[in-house]
Formats: C-alpha cells, sequence, structure tokens
C-alpha cells in the first residue's frame, strides 16, 4: 500500500513503515534519498557525504575512467554494481565495502535530525542496483548511535555541514596523522563532505576528526559569507554586477577538489 509512512512526523518512522510493507521505492527527506527494495535499504544518497564514485576514485581503488564506462553501460539498466565487478575492474568484496560506507554514511545525514519525509516514490530503483540491503532497523540504529558518539566528542552539530574554518593560531603540530591531514584542509570554504572527498575518507571518520578538532579549539564554523552588493548603476546607464563571493568560493574548493 505504501501510504502508512504519511501518517509519521519522522523520516526513520516513516522507513520503519515501509519496511514493514515491504516497500521498494524511493523515500526523500531534508537531507537525501533513502532508496528501498522489499521494505531494506539498497542505497543512501546525501549531498552531504561524498558519493561511491567519488570514493572509488579519488581512493584509487577504481580509474575514473572505469566508473564512467560502468554508469554509461549499465546506468540505464540499474547494474553499475554489476558491471564494476562483471568486467573485473572491481572485485564484489571491495565494492561491498565501500558500498555500505558510503550507504551509513549518508544515512547518517538524512537521519541526523529525523524530520518528516517529504515524498515517497514507489517502484523507483537507484542506477547502482542493489550490491547489498541493510535492514531499516540496522540503519537507524547505527545512524543514532554515531550521532550520539559525536555529540559526546562536542556538542554542535553545524560542524558537519557548514564549511570550517581554523581558529587563529591552530597549528597541527603534536596531532594523530589523521587529525592533522583534516586539519590541513579546513580553509574557511570546504565542509566536512568535501574534505572527506579531498582525502579519499569516509566522512564519518572525517566527522570524528573535524568534531575532536573544534572540542581542541581549533577549530570552527566560518563567518558566513559578505552579501554581495547591490548592482551600481552607470551614468551611461549599464549595469556591472558586483560577483557573489560565496558562489566564487564553491567554485574554487570545487575545483581544488579535483
Amino acid at each position: 500500500m505504501t501510504t502508512a509512512w504519511t501518517t509519521h512526523g519522522t523520516t526513520s518512522a516513516a522507513l520503519g513503515a515501509l519496511a514493514a510493507e515491504e516497500a521498494t521505492g524511493a523515500l526523500s527527506g531534508e537531507r537525501g534519498i533513502v532508496y528501498l527494495s522489499a521494505g531494506r535499504v539498497v542505497h543512501v544518497e546525501s549531498a552531504f557525504a561524498p558519493d561511491l564514485g567519488a570514493l572509488l576514485t579519488r581512493s584509487g581503488a577504481l580509474a575514473p575512467d572505469g566508473w564512467w564506462d560502468a554508469i554509461d553501460r549499465g546506468g540505464t539498466q540499474a547494474r553499475v554494481g554489476h558491471r564494476l565487478v562483471d568486467s573485473g575492474r572491481l572485485a564484489a568484496g571491495a565494492l561491498e565495502v565501500c558500498h555500505l560506507g558510503a550507504l551509513f554514511d549518508a544515512a547518517y545525514f538524512v537521519l541526523a535530525h529525523d524530520a518528516r519525509a517529504h515524498r515517497f516514490r514507489p517502484g523507483a530503483v537507484h542506477w547502482l542496483g542493489t550490491v547489498r540491503s541493510v535492514p531499516v532497523d540496522v540503519v537507524v540504529r547505527e545512524s543514532g548511535r554515531r550521532r550520539a558518539l559525536l555529540d559526546r566528542i562536542w556538542p554542535d552539530p553545524d560542524i558537519d555541514t557548514v564549511p570550517l574554518t581554523r581558529v587563529p593560531g591552530a597549528g597541527a603540530a603534536d596531532l594523530p596523522v589523521r587529525r592533522s591531514r583534516t586539519l590541513t584542509q579546513v580553509d574557511g570554504v570546504r565542509t566536512a563532505a568535501q574534505i572527506a572527498s579531498a582525502l579519499a575518507c569516509r566522512t564519518y571518520h572525517i566527522l570524528v576528526e573535524l568534531r575532536r578538532l573544534a572540542a581542541d579549539g581549533l577549530v570552527t564554523a566560518a563567518p558566513p559569507a559578505p552579501e554581495p552588493l547591490a548592482p551600481a548603476t552607470q551614468p551611461d546607464g549599464v549595469v556591472w554586477d558586483d560577483p557573489d563571493t560565496a558562489l566564487l568560493r564553491r567554485l574554487r574548493a570545487a575545483l581544488e577538489a579535483l
């Protein structure tokens, strides 16, 4: 029936209702989309976590050409995962491990605030295809465990999603290797997801290090970008627009991440 989910005020509760119905489709929330097959989670997407392709290619596990070839050949049939394995480009075990990591990372963000779900599309499938399915209750429980751990380290969830900057005088000396590498990527523009992508790391691992850096007084949320000035009209009637600083920063961060 796939209608009971609409009566629930949280995404996790909606997922539970869809799992009970053994529904197949895509549930959209405020921060991402959860894909279900027969009531089990098969994939999760969120703009706040690097996707599977970024993790595979940036880590060196898969050449970018191999990733795009799999999408071109298997995307329309929702068999990209199968294509990667069948072509010999990636071992099944390596794909499964990386896929589960990406799934749980994205699910953390989708369920972090656990607001009401927006929409369910019955029958919708992800182009990746099913690599491995996970019970809904396992995904919800793991997301809650991660949230509780991060809050114990530093109880400010904004660290997970906003651009970050170093506190003046913050240095990487005497820090553990992963924390030091993470700090060097904090530039006032990048978010946790962008830092994770640049380092080819699981987002959750980066969140742990960033919250520890925040707890140590080394990292904080970057100040909001200034609002662009109003267009100035020249005497000849030509209007010159001041550049959108926030857009330029986002473009620079994207180029630096390439």
